[in-house]
Protein backbone atom coordinates (compact mmCIF):
# COMPACT_ATOMS: atom_id res chain seq x y z
CA UNK A 1 0.00 0.00 0.00
CA UNK A 2 1.36 3.69 -0.78
CA UNK A 3 0.69 6.66 1.24
CA UNK A 4 -0.36 8.08 -2.20
CA UNK A 5 -3.02 6.19 -2.65
CA UNK A 6 -4.59 7.29 1.36
CA UNK A 7 -4.12 11.10 0.03
CA UNK A 8 -5.84 10.31 -3.53
CA UNK A 9 -8.74 9.08 -1.32
CA UNK A 10 -8.80 11.78 1.62
CA UNK A 11 -8.84 14.07 -1.60
CA UNK A 12 -11.79 12.00 -3.23
CA UNK A 13 -13.45 11.77 0.34
CA UNK A 14 -13.31 15.51 0.53
CA UNK A 15 -14.08 16.48 -3.50
CA UNK A 16 -16.95 13.86 -3.89
CA UNK A 17 -15.39 14.13 -7.51
CA UNK A 18 -13.03 11.84 -9.37
CA UNK A 19 -12.25 14.16 -12.02
CA UNK A 20 -11.46 17.14 -9.83
CA UNK A 21 -9.50 15.39 -7.17
CA UNK A 22 -6.91 14.24 -10.35
CA UNK A 23 -7.12 17.53 -11.28
CA UNK A 24 -6.04 18.37 -7.46
CA UNK A 25 -3.44 15.56 -7.12
CA UNK A 26 -2.37 16.48 -11.01
CA UNK A 27 -2.67 12.91 -12.33
CA UNK A 28 -4.78 11.70 -15.39
CA UNK A 29 -8.48 10.73 -14.18
CA UNK A 30 -7.78 7.11 -15.44
CA UNK A 31 -4.95 7.09 -13.10
CA UNK A 32 -6.44 8.52 -10.36
CA UNK A 33 -9.29 6.26 -10.58
CA UNK A 34 -6.92 3.14 -10.41
CA UNK A 35 -4.86 4.21 -7.66
CA UNK A 36 -8.39 4.37 -5.55
CA UNK A 37 -9.06 0.73 -7.31
CA UNK A 38 -5.79 -0.42 -5.99
CA UNK A 39 -6.18 0.77 -2.21
CA UNK A 40 -9.74 -0.82 -2.22
CA UNK A 41 -8.03 -3.83 -3.48
CA UNK A 42 -5.35 -3.37 -0.87
CA UNK A 43 -8.37 -3.04 1.63
CA UNK A 44 -10.55 -5.97 0.31
CA UNK A 45 -13.96 -4.13 0.25
CA UNK A 46 -15.33 -1.30 -1.88
CA UNK A 47 -14.67 2.37 -0.46
CA UNK A 48 -16.90 4.36 -2.74
CA UNK A 49 -20.18 4.24 -3.39
CA UNK A 50 -19.78 4.54 -7.49
CA UNK A 51 -24.15 4.11 -8.07
CA UNK A 52 -24.47 8.07 -6.08
CA UNK A 53 -23.46 11.37 -7.78
CA UNK A 54 -21.53 13.30 -6.16
CA UNK A 55 -19.61 10.76 -5.12
CA UNK A 56 -19.80 9.01 -1.70
CA UNK A 57 -17.82 6.78 0.60
CA UNK A 58 -19.52 3.84 1.98
CA UNK A 59 -20.03 2.70 5.23
CA UNK A 60 -16.17 1.26 5.00
CA UNK A 61 -15.15 4.13 3.06
CA UNK A 62 -16.13 6.17 6.22
CA UNK A 63 -13.94 4.06 8.44
CA UNK A 64 -11.33 3.99 5.89
CA UNK A 65 -11.16 8.11 5.33
CA UNK A 66 -10.70 8.64 9.40
CA UNK A 67 -7.86 6.07 9.61
CA UNK A 68 -6.70 7.59 6.73
CA UNK A 69 -6.28 11.28 8.03
CA UNK A 70 -4.94 9.69 11.54
CA UNK A 71 -1.99 7.76 9.58
CA UNK A 72 -1.16 10.95 7.22
CA UNK A 73 -0.42 13.31 10.29
CA UNK A 74 0.93 10.25 12.01
CA UNK A 75 3.16 10.00 8.44
CA UNK A 76 4.09 13.60 8.26
CA UNK A 77 4.35 14.21 12.08
CA UNK A 78 7.23 11.50 12.10
CA UNK A 79 8.96 12.98 8.99
CA UNK A 80 8.96 16.80 10.89
CA UNK A 81 10.92 15.03 13.72
CA UNK A 82 12.74 13.17 11.49
CA UNK A 83 14.10 16.29 9.45
CA UNK A 84 14.73 18.30 13.00
CA UNK A 85 17.06 15.77 13.96
CA UNK A 86 18.64 15.22 10.56
CA UNK A 87 21.78 16.75 9.76
CA UNK A 88 20.14 18.74 6.91
CA UNK A 89 22.97 21.36 5.97
CA UNK A 90 21.50 24.80 6.61
CA UNK A 91 23.25 25.96 3.24
CA UNK A 92 21.86 23.00 0.74
CA UNK A 93 19.20 23.25 -1.28
CA UNK A 94 16.70 21.00 -2.64
CA UNK A 95 15.48 20.97 -5.82
CA UNK A 96 12.75 18.75 -7.05
CA UNK A 97 12.98 18.38 -11.03
CA UNK A 98 11.89 16.23 -13.66
CA UNK A 99 14.15 13.67 -15.53
CA UNK A 100 14.66 15.44 -18.43
CA UNK A 101 15.52 18.97 -17.22
CA UNK A 102 17.47 17.21 -14.33
CA UNK A 103 19.76 15.22 -17.72
CA UNK A 104 19.68 18.60 -19.38
CA UNK A 105 19.18 21.95 -17.83
CA UNK A 106 19.84 22.03 -14.61
CA UNK A 107 23.70 21.26 -14.39
CA UNK A 108 24.62 23.75 -17.04
CA UNK A 109 21.72 25.99 -14.82
CA UNK A 110 23.33 25.84 -11.54
CA UNK A 111 27.08 26.84 -12.71
CA UNK A 112 25.47 30.14 -14.45
CA UNK A 113 23.98 30.87 -11.63
CA UNK A 114 27.00 30.42 -8.86
CA UNK A 115 28.74 32.55 -11.89
CA UNK A 116 27.10 35.22 -10.31
CA UNK A 117 25.41 34.22 -6.95
CA UNK A 118 28.13 32.31 -5.37
CA UNK A 119 28.27 28.93 -4.92
CA UNK A 120 25.76 27.20 -2.68
CA UNK A 121 25.47 23.05 -1.53
CA UNK A 122 22.40 21.53 -3.93
CA UNK A 123 20.26 18.67 -3.45
CA UNK A 124 18.76 16.97 -6.44
CA UNK A 125 15.97 15.00 -6.49
CA UNK A 126 14.63 13.67 -10.39
CA UNK A 127 11.51 12.97 -10.62
CA UNK A 128 8.60 12.44 -13.37
CA UNK A 129 6.49 15.88 -13.60
CA UNK A 130 3.50 15.01 -11.38
CA UNK A 131 6.11 13.40 -8.25
CA UNK A 132 8.22 16.62 -8.65
CA UNK A 133 5.02 18.38 -7.82
CA UNK A 134 4.25 16.38 -5.28
CA UNK A 135 7.31 16.80 -3.53
CA UNK A 136 7.31 20.63 -3.50
CA UNK A 137 3.55 20.60 -2.24
CA UNK A 138 4.68 17.96 0.61
CA UNK A 139 7.71 20.27 1.46
CA UNK A 140 9.95 17.87 0.15
CA UNK A 141 12.46 20.17 -1.28
CA UNK A 142 12.94 23.88 -1.59
CA UNK A 143 12.34 24.74 -5.28
CA UNK A 144 10.73 22.74 -8.13
CA UNK A 145 12.20 23.46 -11.49
CA UNK A 146 9.75 22.44 -14.53
CA UNK A 147 8.88 23.19 -17.60
CA UNK A 148 5.45 25.64 -18.52
CA UNK A 149 3.05 25.65 -21.00
CA UNK A 150 0.09 27.33 -21.14
CA UNK A 151 -2.30 24.55 -22.08
CA UNK A 152 -0.69 22.29 -19.74
CA UNK A 153 -0.39 24.67 -16.41
CA UNK A 154 0.18 23.13 -12.90
CA UNK A 155 -2.78 23.95 -10.47
CA UNK A 156 -0.68 25.40 -7.31
CA UNK A 157 -2.56 27.51 -5.18
CA UNK A 158 -1.14 31.29 -6.00
CA UNK A 159 -1.73 32.42 -2.71
CA UNK A 160 0.12 29.61 -1.25
CA UNK A 161 3.15 29.48 -4.35
CA UNK A 162 5.37 31.56 -5.85
CA UNK A 163 7.21 31.39 -9.51
CA UNK A 164 9.82 32.68 -11.17
CA UNK A 165 10.94 32.41 -14.62
CA UNK A 166 14.34 30.78 -15.28
CA UNK A 167 14.24 30.53 -19.52
CA UNK A 168 12.80 28.71 -22.41
CA UNK A 169 13.00 25.64 -24.47
CA UNK A 170 11.79 24.81 -27.78
CA UNK A 171 10.58 21.86 -28.23
CA UNK A 172 11.48 20.49 -31.91
CA UNK A 173 11.32 17.25 -33.62
CA UNK A 174 15.12 15.57 -34.34
CA UNK A 175 16.70 12.53 -36.24
CA UNK A 176 19.66 11.20 -37.24
CA UNK A 177 21.40 12.48 -40.44
CA UNK A 178 21.84 10.16 -43.37
CA UNK A 179 25.60 10.51 -44.70
CA UNK A 180 24.96 13.60 -46.64
CA UNK A 181 23.68 15.71 -43.45
CA UNK A 182 20.20 15.66 -44.31
CA UNK A 183 17.43 14.11 -41.98
CA UNK A 184 16.80 10.54 -42.59
CA UNK A 185 13.08 11.45 -41.76
CA UNK A 186 11.29 14.90 -42.58
CA UNK A 187 7.88 16.04 -41.41
CA UNK A 188 5.05 15.95 -42.42
CA UNK A 189 5.53 12.58 -44.02
CA UNK A 190 3.25 11.26 -46.50
CA UNK A 191 -0.04 9.05 -46.21
CA UNK A 192 1.89 6.24 -48.20
CA UNK A 193 4.91 6.34 -46.18
CA UNK A 194 4.25 7.28 -42.22
CA UNK A 195 7.18 8.35 -40.62
CA UNK A 196 8.14 6.34 -37.80
CA UNK A 197 7.36 8.10 -34.07
CA UNK A 198 9.31 8.24 -31.40
CA UNK A 199 6.99 8.75 -28.64
CA UNK A 200 6.49 9.93 -25.01
CA UNK A 201 4.37 7.50 -22.86
CA UNK A 202 0.74 8.77 -22.58
CA UNK A 203 0.83 11.17 -19.24
CA UNK A 204 3.97 12.55 -20.16
CA UNK A 205 4.01 16.39 -19.58
CA UNK A 206 6.31 16.62 -23.16
CA UNK A 207 3.87 14.00 -24.46
CA UNK A 208 0.96 16.33 -23.93
CA UNK A 209 2.63 19.65 -25.67
CA UNK A 210 4.09 17.31 -28.47
CA UNK A 211 0.44 16.51 -28.85
CA UNK A 212 -0.35 20.03 -29.50
CA UNK A 213 2.00 20.40 -31.72
CA UNK A 214 0.63 18.21 -33.78
CA UNK A 215 -2.71 19.18 -33.08
CA UNK A 216 -2.16 22.44 -34.56
CA UNK A 217 0.19 22.08 -37.47
CA UNK A 218 -1.12 23.77 -40.47
CA UNK A 219 -0.80 20.38 -42.42
CA UNK A 220 -1.63 16.35 -41.86
CA UNK A 221 0.97 14.78 -40.26
CA UNK A 222 1.56 11.18 -41.09
CA UNK A 223 3.56 9.23 -38.07
CA UNK A 224 3.35 5.98 -36.87
CA UNK A 225 4.39 5.22 -33.18
CA UNK A 226 7.17 2.63 -33.21
CA UNK A 227 8.28 3.22 -29.58
CA UNK A 228 7.54 4.95 -26.27
CA UNK A 229 9.09 5.76 -22.95
CA UNK A 230 8.64 8.44 -20.45
CA UNK A 231 11.85 9.59 -20.79
CA UNK A 232 13.28 11.93 -23.08
CA UNK A 233 16.99 10.54 -23.28
CA UNK A 234 15.83 7.44 -23.73
CA UNK A 235 13.96 9.12 -26.85
CA UNK A 236 17.30 10.87 -28.06
CA UNK A 237 19.24 7.37 -27.56
CA UNK A 238 16.50 5.74 -30.52
CA UNK A 239 16.68 8.74 -32.47
CA UNK A 240 20.68 8.92 -32.61
CA UNK A 241 20.53 4.89 -33.76
CA UNK A 242 17.94 5.99 -36.90
CA UNK A 243 14.87 4.39 -35.15
CA UNK A 244 12.66 7.75 -36.16
CA UNK A 245 11.87 10.83 -34.75
CA UNK A 246 11.61 11.93 -31.61
CA UNK A 247 10.19 15.87 -30.10
CA UNK A 248 12.94 17.55 -27.73
CA UNK A 249 13.39 19.73 -26.04
CA UNK A 250 16.90 22.02 -27.18
CA UNK A 251 19.04 21.47 -24.22
CA UNK A 252 18.52 17.90 -24.84
CA UNK A 253 20.15 17.92 -28.33
CA UNK A 254 22.67 20.91 -28.08
CA UNK A 255 25.68 18.90 -28.38
CA UNK A 256 24.16 16.05 -30.62
CA UNK A 257 23.35 19.28 -32.98
CA UNK A 258 26.78 20.80 -32.51
CA UNK A 259 28.93 17.14 -33.37
CA UNK A 260 25.95 16.34 -35.88
CA UNK A 261 24.43 13.40 -35.01
CA UNK A 262 21.02 14.33 -34.71
CA UNK A 263 19.39 16.96 -37.13
CA UNK A 264 15.74 18.83 -37.11
CA UNK A 265 13.55 16.79 -38.59
CA UNK A 266 12.22 19.21 -40.85
CA UNK A 267 12.70 20.52 -44.30
CA UNK A 268 15.56 22.92 -44.53
CA UNK A 269 14.06 26.74 -43.28
CA UNK A 270 10.98 25.25 -42.06
CA UNK A 271 9.40 26.82 -38.84
CA UNK A 272 6.75 24.49 -38.45
CA UNK A 273 6.50 21.40 -35.65
CA UNK A 274 8.31 23.61 -32.63
CA UNK A 275 6.62 24.78 -29.66
CA UNK A 276 8.22 27.02 -27.25
CA UNK A 277 7.77 26.23 -22.88
CA UNK A 278 9.24 28.32 -20.48
CA UNK A 279 11.57 26.98 -17.65
CA UNK A 280 10.15 28.13 -14.40
CA UNK A 281 10.97 27.97 -10.42
CA UNK A 282 8.23 27.52 -7.84
CA UNK A 283 8.38 27.47 -4.02
CA UNK A 284 6.23 27.65 -1.21
CA UNK A 285 6.16 31.39 0.19
CA UNK A 286 8.11 31.62 3.13
CA UNK A 287 6.34 32.08 6.72
CA UNK A 288 8.35 33.21 10.08
CA UNK A 289 10.46 35.29 11.30
CA UNK A 290 13.67 33.81 10.12
CA UNK A 291 12.52 32.94 6.48
CA UNK A 292 14.16 36.17 4.90
CA UNK A 293 17.94 34.85 6.44
CA UNK A 294 17.99 31.15 4.37
CA UNK A 295 19.97 30.66 1.32
CA UNK A 296 17.10 29.67 0.15
CA UNK A 297 15.80 33.46 0.39
CA UNK A 298 18.37 34.89 -1.23
CA UNK A 299 18.54 32.72 -4.20
CA UNK A 300 14.70 32.96 -5.14
CA UNK A 301 15.67 36.73 -4.58
CA UNK A 302 18.90 36.57 -7.10
CA UNK A 303 16.41 34.53 -9.77
CA UNK A 304 13.30 37.43 -9.57
CA UNK A 305 16.21 40.04 -10.20
CA UNK A 306 17.56 38.03 -12.89
CA UNK A 307 13.79 37.35 -14.14
CA UNK A 308 13.17 40.93 -14.04
CA UNK A 309 16.50 42.15 -15.85
CA UNK A 310 15.42 39.26 -18.55
CA UNK A 311 11.78 41.30 -19.20
CA UNK A 312 13.62 44.30 -19.62
CA UNK A 313 15.52 43.06 -21.94
CA UNK A 314 13.12 41.49 -23.81
CA UNK A 315 10.46 44.50 -23.76
CA UNK A 316 13.65 47.23 -25.21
Amino acid sequence: METKWLEDFVSLAETRSFSRSAQLRHVTQPAFSRRIQALEAWAGTDLVDRSSYPTRLTPAGKTMYDQAIEMLQSLQSTRSMLRSHASADKGMVGFAVPHTLAFTFFPSWVSQVQEQFGNFKSRLIALNVHDAVMRLVEGGCDLLIAYHHSSQPFQLDASRYEMVRLGQELLAPYCKPDDKGQPLFSLPGTPGQALPFLAYGPGAYLGRVTELILKEASMPVHLERVYETDMAEGLKAMAIEGHGVAFLPYSAVRKELENGRLVPALPEGSTQFQMPMDVRAYREKPTGKDASKSVVQALWSFLQQQAAEQEGADAD
